[in-house]
C-alpha cells in the first residue's frame, strides 16, 4: 500500500504539472494581443511574467484550498476502496494529522507556480507589434527551446529504455521501473506534439465541406491541437504502459509457471501435511526457504529458494530454464543456482549459510538456471532448509487416486499456479484514475478557453452559408480529431515501452507474452472524446445562437 500510494503521489504530481504548464502556454498563446497591448503602454517584460505568476500564485492558493478540502471528504472513501480491494488491512483508516494537507497544499501552490513559470517567460517575450497580429495560422508552434528539451526528453527515455534492457533486465519487470521510465519519453513526445499535429491531421481524408475544414483548422491552429492531444497522449500512454506492463509480467510469470512444471496437479497452501504416492504416481514436494552467500567483501545477500523433499521426482517433473548443469545432480551435497550468483560455474562450489544461521557449509553447484521472471530461485535439498514447511506439491500419474492424496493434504488444487493480480489491477486502476481525472480538468479547460475566442470565426462561417449544425459538427469534429491524434501518439509511446519490455523479457530467457491493454486505453480515450466534445459543442452553440 506503502508502495501505491507513493507511486499515485509521483503520478499526480507529474500529470498536474504538465497538465498547468499546458493550459498556462496555451492560454498565454490566446492572450498574445492582450500583452502586446501592455508592452505598447508600456509594460515591461519583468511585469509581464510577475502579473501570470501572481495570477498563478492567486488560482494555486484557491485551488489548493479547495483539493484540501475534497481531499477530507475523499480520503476516507479512498481508504475504504483500499481495505475492500485487500490493499490495506481492515483496521486501516485516516488519522487525525493536519500535516498531510499542509504538504498537499503548499504542494499545490508550487505545482501552479511551476507549471506557470515557462509560460511567463514566453510572455515576456512578446512584443508590442503583436497588438497588430490577426492571423490564426500558428507559425512558431514550437519554440526552440521546447524543441531542445523535448527532443532531449526523448532521447534519454529511449536511451534509458535500451541502457535498463542491455545492463539490468530484470529491472523492467518492476513497477518502480515501468512506472517511472516511461515518463521521460512521454514528456518528451508531448513536448513534441505541435511539431507531430500537422502531419498527422494531414493523413485525415476529408469529404465534404465539414471534413476540409476540420482537418485544414486542426492543422492550421497547431497550438489548440497539440493543447488538446497532449493530455490525452499522457493518459492514454500511461495507461498504456502502466497496465500494459503490468499485465504482460504477471502474464509472463503465469505462462512461465505453467511451462516450468509437467505436473498434472498442483496443490498449494501454507503448512501442507506429507502424503504418500499412489501406485504409478509422482509426488514432488517443495517449500520455501532462505540461503545466504557473501557477495565479495560486502555484506551477505539473502536469496528466496525452495527446499526439495524428494530430489529424483523433483528432476521428473521440473521443467526448469536449465543453461547449464543437470537436475538430476541434485543432492544433499549440491545446489542449484541462478545466474543472479556470485559464482554459477557447474562443477565449482559456493559457500552458503542456511535459513535458520547454521553454516557455512560448501555446496557443489549442480545445474544453474535462467534468471526468467524473478522466480527461478536456488533449490536446494530439505537437509540444507531445516525448518522449512511444506507449501507446494507438484504430482503427475495414478488417476483419482493422486486426486484423493491431495485432497488429504490440506491444500488447494488445481491445474497449473495462476497468480492472482487482482490488487496490482485495483493500484493501477487508482493511479489511472488520478491522471484521467487531470486529463478531463485540462481538456475542459483548454477546449472552453479555445472555443469561446472564436466568436468570430464562426460568425463568419455562418456568413459564408454554414448552418449552425455544421459548425458544432466541425468544432466537435476538430476536438475529436486532436483527441484521436494524442490517443495515436500515446499508443505509440505505449508500443515502444512495452517493445523494450519484450526485449527484456527475452534477455532473460523468460516466455514474451506482451498485452496491450485495448480495454483501458479505449476507456481512457472515450472518456476523453466525450469531454472533449462536449467541452466544444457547448461554447459553440452558445456562440453561435
Amino acid at each position: 500500500m506503502g508502495a501505491l500510494l507513493g507511486t499515485s503521489g509521483g503520478v499526480t504530481a507529474f500529470v498536474s504539472v504538465f497538465v498547468v504548464a499546458s493550459t498556462f502556454a496555451f492560454a498565454v498563446a490566446l492572450r498574445r494581443r492582450e500583452f502586446g497591448l501592455l508592452r505598447t503602454a508600456g509594460a515591461t517584460p519583468g511585469q509581464i511574467r510577475r502579473l501570470l505568476l501572481a495570477e498563478a500564485a492567486a488560482l494555486g492558493v484557491l485551488a489548493s484550498a479547495a483539493g484540501c478540502a475534497l481531499g477530507a471528504l475523499g480520503a476516507p472513501l479512498l481508504a475504504r476502496t483500499l481495505v475492500d480491494g485487500g490493499l490495506a488491512p481492515a483496521w486501516f483508516t485516516i488519522g487525525g494529522p493536519s500535516w498531510p494537507f499542509h504538504v498537499a497544499f503548499w504542494t499545490g501552490v508550487t505545482v501552479a507556480l511551476t507549471g506557470a513559470l515557462a509560460a511567463s517567460r514566453r510572455a515576456g517575450k512578446v512584443g508590442p507589434t503583436a497588438a497588430l497580429r490577426e492571423a490564426d495560422v500558428d507559425a512558431d508552434a514550437l519554440p526552440l527551446g521546447r524543441a531542445v528539451l523535448g527532443a532531449g526528453l526523448v532521447v534519454a527515455g529511449l536511451g534509458l529504455l535500451v541502457w535498463t534492457c542491455v545492463t539490468d533486465p530484470s529491472a523492467l519487470l518492476k513497477r518502480k521501473t515501468y512506472t517511472t521510465l516511461p515518463m521521460l519519453l512521454i514528456t518528451g513526445v508531448a513536448l513534441l506534439s505541435p511539431l507531430l499535429v500537422r502531419p498527422v491531421a494531414r493523413l485525415l481524408r476529408a469529404r465534404g465541406a465539414v471534413g476540409t475544414l476540420v482537418r485544414e483548422n486542426s492543422a492550421a491552429a497547431v497550438r489548440r491541437t497539440a493543447a488538446v492531444a497532449a493530455p490525452v497522449l499522457v493518459t492514454v500512454a500511461l495507461a498504456g504502459t502502466l497496465f500494459g506492463s503490468a499485465t504482460s509480467v504477471t502474464r509472463a510469470k503465469e505462462v512461465e509457471a505453467r511451462e516450468q512444471t509437467a505436473a498434472e496437479y498442483v496443490v498449494s497452501g501454507d503448512g501442507l501435511r506429507p502424503v504418500a504416492a499412489p501406485a504409478g504416481a509422482v509426488l514432488s514436494p517443495t517449500g520455501a526457504t532462505s540461503v545466504f552467500v557473501r557477495d565479495g567483501d560486502a555484506a551477505v545477500v539473502r536469496y528466496g529458494a525452495r527446499a526439495v523433499a524428494d530430489p529424483a521426482a523433483f528432476a521428473e517433473l521440473a521443467r526448469l530454464p536449465v543453461t547449464a548443469g543437470d537436475l538430476r545432480d541434485l543432492d544433499d551435497r549440491s545446489i542449484v543456482v541462478n545466474e543472479e550468483f556470485e559464482r554459477h560455474r557447474v562443477g565449482e562450489t559456493v559457500e552458503v549459510w542456511r535459513a535458520d544461521g547454521s553454516g557455512p557449509v560448501r555446496l557443489r553447484i549442480a545445474a544453474v538456471l535462467a534468471l526468467g521472471t524473478g522466480d527461478n530461485g536456488p533449490y536446494v535439498t530439505r537437509a540444507n532448509a531445516p525448518g522449512a514447511a511444506l507449501d507446494r506439491i507438484d504430482a503427475r500419474g495414478g488417476g483419482a487416486a493422486t486426486a484423493q492424496a491431495l485432497e488429504a493434504s490440506g491444500g488447494t488444487a488445481h491445474a497449473r499456479a495462476a497468480g492472482d493480480n487482482r490488487q496490482a489491477r485495483l493500484g493501477m486502476a487508482l493511479v489511472l484514475g488520478i491522471a484521467l481525472v487531470y486529463t478531463v480538468i485540462g481538456l475542459a479547460n483548454t477546449l472552453l478557453m479555445a472555443t469561446s475566442v472564436r466568436g468570430g470565426e464562426l460568425a463568419s462561417l455562418r456568413l459564408a452559408g454554414a448552418t449552425r449544425a455544421q459548425i458544432l459538427r466541425v468544432v466537435t469534429g476538430e476536438a475529436v480529431l486532436a483527441v484521436a491524434i494524442g490517443a495515436l501518439l500515446g499508443l505509440v509511446v505505449t508500443g515502444v515501452v512495452l517493445g523494450a519490455l519484450g526485449a527484456g523479457l527475452a534477455a532473460l530467457s523468460a516466455p514474451v507474452a506482451l498485452v496491450l491493454p485495448w480495454p483501458v486505453v479505449g476507456a481512457a480515450a472515450g472518456a476523453c472524446t466525450v469531454v472533449a466534445a462536449a467541452a466544444s459543442a457547448v461554447p459553440a452553440w452558445r456562440l453561435t445562437r
